[in-house]
């Protein structure tokens, strides 16, 4: 995961966009982008969209990982470390 955090931040510096990448400015495209997505399975059941649009789908799904790791990497949140503790946390909340 650290490489690729690495990959596409060296992809935003080579195109000058890392002005842009604050935390609102992130925030705000993962929303977009989860909205995007979204819009694929609009009107239609999930299997119909996934036989009509299934890379377009796997393409938003991208955009929305891209902009987490770069929200996660500009605040220092090792995601991983953080699902791990909300996964424990849910199991408490919502026992088996």
């Amino acid at each position: 995961m650290e490489k690729l955090q690495k990959d596409i931040i060296k992809f935003t510096k080579a195109r000058n966009w890392d002005g842009n990448h604050d935390a609102r400015n992130l925030a705000i495209s993962i929303s977009l982008e989860a909205s995007e997505l979204l819009e694929h399975f609009q009107w239609q059941s999930a299997e119909e969209a996934l036989a009509k649009n299934k890379q377009e789908i796997a393409e938003e799904a991208a955009d929305v990982f891209i902009y987490l790791l770069q929200f996660a990497d500009l605040l220092g949140i090792d995601l991983k470390e953080e699902a791990r503790k909300k996964i424990e946390k849910n199991e408490e909340r919502f026992p088996v």
